[in-house]
């Protein structure tokens, strides 16, 4: 966007995107970064603030002085093509507390955030077009916390969606829009995606028009104004909420940025390392029969053969997906490079560069160990036909199944959000990343071998089944081009507590190398804290997780994220958390009042590693006396078969009446 020399105002240089510097020019001169859902994996601040600040620093150096990022929106529905863009999972205060310091991370390198997509752009098919038809409870509960983390980060801008809201274009929709300016308090500028603007809709609340200037062009704004459809107050307001953030980002004083630095290699030592350690920071290890992970020399007695099976093991592997997001690495090792470089002196480790069952079933038949690197793309502009795994890979895993026993068989999967794992029950470990980028296969192999252990939580719900929510078409992808948000407050982890159903891999869900205990549960009205240990024999990484529970009159899911904490234990070593409570804990939208209101009565507290894994129950009654009690106390992630840790998840369930609430 171009500068006002007379009046010494720089240019606006906008660069997509949420998890790197995309350059189609000059493609390879950036870091490849993990995506966002794998950021949200994290489940980690400090994480978020390291990648905001590598990406904000690359932005920078490349003469960008806007990043659009970071996407925001809930993963509503499982299949929507773009939920490895955003880093609020499927819950909002998960995208409230994670969109903070990555905010604070860009803007941190003088580089203005954009949060987006406001809002409610929860599916690709037909996003230009769609309605999402959404009442305003929900709205406020599930669908704005994630921007108000980003508000309250200070940042600079929003991007307002293709998408209709209850039947008004985003761009155009002045409920939406006040929504976001007044109710929220956001003080920087509006400005639309790409070809978004339906009308001269600054009245309505949008700032600016991009790419172009086909309705906010000074002539359109001059005939506006002549005609008395809008007020030079209402310029100057749009004007200060772009040149505020400017100022606080310090782009009038400093130099303007080199026309040559767009062609500038700008990855670093450092951002590489900070890419590999959100990696294994978000690396979920869901399974881990036997502790058949990690394969140290210390299990076997004799030099191993491993078989590193299928195409994106090394011809094809997954690095990023596709759309305004994607990101080209200026080099990668595949998995099969990196696996064989970290495997022990002497072991063989062989490539089985196929898909195919029957290539793949013939030649595992000598490995001694099958780590089979399978996938799921996704791109922006289309959801995903199915949550089933590319081409013939679910039936690669099975023909390897049918050769090796599952202590035998490591599944490595690199997926853009749910996913579908038909043959769990007949491997011993599955690793998963949401497009793990650059440092993808060194991370890898690095948790393979046991240099660390593999730390990420799910950040939504992997299934049993594909639909198992019960969508109807009207709510995805919806009829006559409106998607009814009629579920309400019932998606993802709450929908499965609201009807007692356990899925395949919780939300929060994720082992370690080592075990964890809880302990010493006490609760109030501001706080709640308890104890935890490492019990096992790996120094790792455990998030703890606290969930609410509203008096049954709130008309709330039975469990609600409500603080979590992520502590690195040495093996034996404990420490006291304590997670802080405030009004806003307590209270649910009131659509008559339109405000929060806090609700008195009796509070379920639940503190657990995910939200089917509940190891500490209490109660809080507002104003009243506590009461405190345990269960489960401990997790154990090497040498439980999943099958009976679905029925201990189940009993916990079940003893802590998390489907009765």
């Amino acid at each position: 966007v171009a500068g006002n020399i007379r009046l010494g105002i720089p240019a606006l240089n906008l660069n997509d995107g949420p998890q790197g510097f995309r350059s189609e020019a000059y493609p390879g001169s950036t870091t490849a970064f993990p995506s966002a859902l794998s950021a949200a994996a994290t489940w980690d601040p400090n994480s978020l603030f390291a990648y905001g600040s590598a990406m904000g620093s690359e932005f920078y150096k490349k003469g960008a002085n806007v990043q659009l990022g970071p996407g925001l929106c809930v993963a509503r529905v499982p299949r929507n093509g773009r939920n490895f863009e955003y880093i609020s999972g499927e819950d909002p205060f998960l995208g409230y507390t994670l969109a903070q310091p990555y905010v604070k991370g860009v803007q941190s390198q003088g580089v203005i955030a954009n949060a987006k997509h406001w809002v409610n752009n929860n599916q690709e098919t037909n996003r230009m077009i769609m309605s999402s038809d959404v009442d305003e409870r929900t709205r406020f509960e599930m669908y704005y916390p994630p921007f108000e983390g980003a508000i309250e980060a200070g940042v600079g801008s929003v991007m307002c969606s293709y998408n209709k809201i209850n039947g008004v274009y985003s761009c155009s929709n002045d409920v939406t829009l006040s929504d976001l300016k007044e109710k929220l308090g956001f003080k920087g500028w509006v400005m639309s995606d790409w070809g978004a603007t339906h009308n001269s809709s600054i009245n309505q609340g949008l700032d600016q028009e991009m790419p172009g200037a086909l309705f906010f062009s000074n002539s359109e704004m001059q005939k506006m104004l002549d005609s008395n459809q809008t007020t030079i107050e209402k310029i100057d307001d749009s004007v200060y909420r772009m040149l505020l953030p400017m100022y606080q980002m310090g782009i009038f004083d400093r130099d303007l940025p080199d026309p040559k630095d767009i062609q500038k290699n700008v990855t670093s030592p450092e951002n590489i390392r900070v890419a590999r350690e959100l990696v294994i920071n978000g690396s979920v290890l869901v399974k881990n029969d036997g502790g058949i992970l990690p394969i140290s020399r210390e299990k076997s007695t004799k030099k191993m053969t491993i078989a590193v099976v299928g195409l994106a093991a090394h011809k094809k592997p997954y690095i990023s997906a596709g759309g305004s997001g994607h990101v080209k690495p200026w080099a990668s090792v595949s998995p099969f490079e990196a696996i064989q470089d970290a495997a022990p002196e002497g072991w063989n480790v062989v490539l089985v560069d196929s898909d195919d069952p029957n290539t793949a079933k013939n030649a595992v038949s000598s490995a001694d160990l099958a780590i089979v690197v399978v996938g799921a793309y996704s791109t922006e502009g289309a959801d995903r036909n199915s949550l089933s795994l590319d081409g013939t890979q679910d039936e690669l895993i099975n023909s390897v199944t049918q050769t090796l026993p599952p202590e035998k068989i490591i599944v490595s999967m690199s997926v853009p959000g749910a996913i579908l794992t038909p043959w769990e029950d007949k491997v011993g470990a599955i690793l998963v990343n949401f497009y793990a980028g650059i440092e993808g296969a060194v991370a890898l192999a690095e948790m393979i071998f046991g240099k660390v252990s593999p730390a990420g939580r799910l950040p939504i719900t992997f299934p049993n089944k594909d639909n198992e929510t019960e969508f109807a078409p009207e709510q995805w992808p919806g009829i006559k081009l409106q998607s009814s948000y009629s579920e309400k407050l019932l998606i993802g982890y709450r929908w499965y507590s609201h009807h007692g159903v356990l899925p395949k891999y919780a939300f929060g869900h994720g082992l370690t190398y080592s075990t964890f205990s809880y302990s010493n549960l006490t609760t109030s009205e501001n706080s709640i804290s308890f104890n935890l240990q490492n019990t096992g024999n790996f120094p790792a990484a455990e998030v703890a997780q606290l969930y609410l529970g509203f008096p049954p009159e709130a008309n709330e899911p039975p469990l609600q994220l409500k603080g979590f904490k992520k502590m690195f234990l040495q093996p034996k070593e404990s420490t006291k958390i304590t997670f802080s409570l405030n009004t806003r804990s307590f209270s649910v939208y009131d659509v008559n009042s339109h405000a929060w209101k806090k609700i008195n009565g009796n509070f379920k507290a639940y503190v657990g590693a995910s939200a089917a894994d509940l190891r500490l129950k209490g109660e809080i009654e507002l104003g009243s006396a506590v009461k405190n009690s345990e269960t489960s106390d401990e997790k154990k992630d090497v040498g439980h078969t999943h099958g009976p840790l679905r029925s201990a998840v189940t009993a916990t369930a079940r003893n802590l009446n998390i489907f009765e609430l």
